[in-house]
């Protein structure tokens, strides 16, 4: 597997080339997304004068330099045209998507010159969040309405998770879209019906709307709106910030097209925020928010929040604001009898009966609206869920009607989620348990904080190995957290051990990890690492022992140690030695971050490509890693340990040499320097360095490790990250 090798899931999606027509930030975005998954993509725009593909190339370059590439090399898939003289490129695409202006009949014409186009078998859908898809096919005949979908996309595509799919029920567009949308470009596609806004944005602009309206005419102050905001589970920004965040320009297009859409008794209409006198007065000031730095919040020149004052209209220091319960109990806000309170109940009986009263209209059930808005719109529950949630003063508060119940979707269910279901644990303790999938495959799931590694993790990696070769025939390490694979050791253990001159203690637990790594690596049966998330020192090792990995394309991997002043001390600086030699080992174990992608971790040398597979849907980690683990299981022969060469001393000065010269130039502190000597120290093989076994080189790093742990600075680093989250500069 090269870095562009296509992720997991792709071959079998039908998908194996697409066309993006529109080179703004959402078609680009698009395009980069079926780049990132090892796709190759055209991306078309008009042509300009001169190079008649600029606004293609620049699009790249936009993305290129807005992240929405996974690293620098999926770039190289996108190829650049224009809709005139690259028109044809369409007969070789499998997906082709519209993304241009909000305009019917611009969207039309296009229709008219790609449909004579298509391959057979290819879908063609447009990235509208406005227009209805029976107006876009209106006179183009059936079997162009059966490949003919909505596909809307929320910005930027690389990281909102969310595709609303408006298709003909039962046809291959929608077939099509929902397998490819979800492997390829890492969706999660929720049906919609063919209505106003779809879900995500008929739900979330009704409830911003009468958030807005009724905090300006309940005399709440634009923080205290946004307070209550996030008892709800809406994002830290809250409404007024969020709008910030759209843009306040955009209420008279966005919510004007809507509200045009929907009957004037609709709650969008009956809310008027377009009509509101401080969002006209702010739009007639150019106050757009963050794109103009000004909106309902701006920055002042002290570098201080400053908020707009809606009784002036002028702009004042942001005052904090005491919410009943504490901002966490939405019971207590919602049984008050101040102002706070009266708003909570006004906003969130408003939009819950809203969601009761038009789901069944706009999607499949309760399950896809709260997703819609758990993924659209950030929130941490949508209208459902939070409904269930609520106990019976409060819903009686709100005068909600009976809710539809959520059911969940088993098909969803992964292998780890249906082996809970069934109660198949095989062991477990209060760090980390050892679950049946099936067919001979367990699951080895952290479960600590961050899922750290600590000493149950490790009691249970060791009662693991016991079972292999026996009940477990291969192996998945891999967890639901959303958030981490691993964060690594438990660094705050560490501070203790250290203000307690513990060394020997310090020692004994890199020892274990020593000798446990290994034998997950050695094992006679398989294993594979299914990844997301943060996947840092510890737990980036761990990653490394395992014989492949399955690595969700977000994953954040990297070996940070240095920035502490110690090195990896699981065998990181050994299995990176061995893989990459030490020139390019040193260089991954000094990176200044960790990689931000699977991809990049792959550039970077965390990830070894060959084997290595990349997954575009978090949520596809653990069946992908089971499927490549009974795949490995016919004829696997355990990995052995490896001898590696090493230049001692003299390869660790020429390693060495451009830091020194950061170090005179002021580029590196002494400090930092003194961390990256212990480290080519090790992983060139000590002084006389030479053929070494793993486990000689692995004794280095422990001894290295140690003696790193004495120096008093690196106390102070790990200190430092534990309450900032940063590291500490010297």
């Amino acid at each position: 597997m090269t870095e562009l090798t296509q992720a997991w899931g792709v071959a079998t999606s039908g998908c194996r080339r697409a066309v993006v027509i529109g080179a703004g930030s959402m078609g680009a975005g698009i395009a980069a997304q079926f780049a990132n998954a090892g796709v190759p993509v055209d991306l078309l725009d008009i042509p300009a004068e001169g190079n008649r593909n600029a606004r293609a190339e620049a699009g790249i370059a936009a993305q290129l330099k807005a992240g929405g590439f996974a690293g620098p090399g999926p770039a190289a898939l996108v190829r650049p045209g224009n809709v005139e003289d690259d028109i044809a490129r369409i007969a070789e695409a499998d997906w082709i998507i519209e993304a241009v202006i909000e305009n019917l009949e611009v969207k039309r014409a296009l229709f008219a010159k790609v449909a004579p186009l298509l391959a057979p078998g290819a879908v063609v859908s447009s990235n509208t969040s406005t227009i209805l898809r029976e107006l876009l096919t209106e006179g183009f005949g059936a079997d162009f309405a059966a490949r003919f979908a909505i596909s809307h996309f929320f910005n930027p595509p690389r990281h909102m998770a969310l595709l609303e799919l408006v298709a003909e029920d039962g046809g291959p567009a929608q077939a099509f879209i929902r397998k490819a949308g979800r492997a390829v470009l890492g969706k999660t596609v929720i049906d919609c019906r063919d209505t106003p806004g779809f879900i995500a944005n008929r739900i979330g602009c009704t409830w911003m709307s009468i958030a807005m309206v009724e905090a300006l005419r309940l005399g709440l102050t634009i923080e205290e709106a946004d307070a209550v905001q996030t008892v709800f589970g809406i994002p830290r920004t809250g409404v007024f910030g969020l709008s910030d965040l759209v843009g306040v320009d955009m209420i008279p297009s966005i919510w004007g097209s809507l509200m045009g859409e929907l009957p004037a008794g609709d709650a969008i209409n009956r809310f008027d925020l377009p009509a509101n006198a401080l969002v006209r007065d702010m739009i007639a000031k150019g106050r757009f928010g963050r794109k103009s730095g000004a909106g309902f919040y701006r920055k002042a020149a002290d570098g201080s929040r400053e908020v707009i004052d809606p009784a002036t209209g002028e702009y004042r220091a942001v005052q904090p604001v005491t919410v009943p319960g504490g901002g966490k109990d939405l019971a207590a806000l919602l049984a008050d009898q101040g102002k706070l309170g009266a708003y909570a109940r006004e906003v969130l009986g408003e939009v819950l009966r809203y969601a009761a009263a038009h789901v069944a209209e706009i999607s499949t059930g309760p399950a896809a609206l709260d997703a819609a808005l758990e993924l659209g719109f950030a929130w941490r529950k949508g209208p459902f869920a939070i409904a269930r949630g609520l106990d019976a003063a409060s819903r009686a508060a709100l005068t909600l009607p009976a809710m539809p119940a959520v059911v969940k979707d088993a098909a969803a269910q992964d292998p780890l989620d249906r082996a809970k279901a069934a109660g198949a644990k095989l062991a477990g303790n209060a760090s980390a348990g050892l679950w049946d999938l099936g067919d001979g495959v367990g699951c080895l799931e952290l479960t600590t904080k961050m899922n750290a590694v600590d000493d149950g993790v490790f009691d249970m990696i060791e009662e693991t190995l016991g079972r292999m070769g026996g009940a477990v025939k291969a192996l998945v390490v891999g967890n639901h957290d959303p958030r981490a694979f691993s964060a690594g050791a438990n660094l705050a253990r560490f501070v203790g051990m250290i203000e307690s001159a513990n060394w020997g203690a310090i020692g004994g637990f890199i020892a274990r990890g020593h000798a446990l790594y290994p034998l997950l690596r050695q094992a006679p049966v398989p294993s594979v690492a299914a990844v997301q998330g943060i996947t840092l020192g510890g737990g980036c090792e761990l990653t490394l022992h395992c014989a492949a990995r399955v690595v969700h394309l977000e994953a954040k991997i990297g070996l940070p140690e240095h920035t502490l002043g110690i090195l990896p001390g699981w065998g990181g600086c050994t299995r990176l030695t061995a893989r990459l030699g030490a020139a390019k080992a040193f260089a991954a174990l000094t990176q200044p971050r960790p990689a931000g992608s699977a991809r990049e971790a792959v550039t970077l040398g965390f990830l070894d490509p060959a084997t290595t597979q990349v997954v575009m849907h978090a949520d596809d980690r653990i069946g992908a890693a089971m499927q490549t683990a009974l795949a490995m299981i016919d004829g696997y022969t355990p990995l052995a340990p490896e001898r590696i060469t090493t230049g001692g001393a003299e390869e660790a000065e020429a390693i060495l040499a451009p830091r020194r010269e950061m170090v005179a130039a002021g580029k590196l502190s002494a400090a930092d320097l003194a961390v990256q000597e212990h480290i080519a120290s090790v992983i060139t093989g000590g002084p006389l360095g030479g053929e070494l076994a793993e486990e000689d080189l692995r004794a280095l790093e422990a001894r290295a490790f140690v003696e790193m742990m004495q120096v008093p600075l690196t106390l102070a680093r790990i200190k430092h990250i534990l309450e900032t989250g940063k590291p500490l500069k010297t």
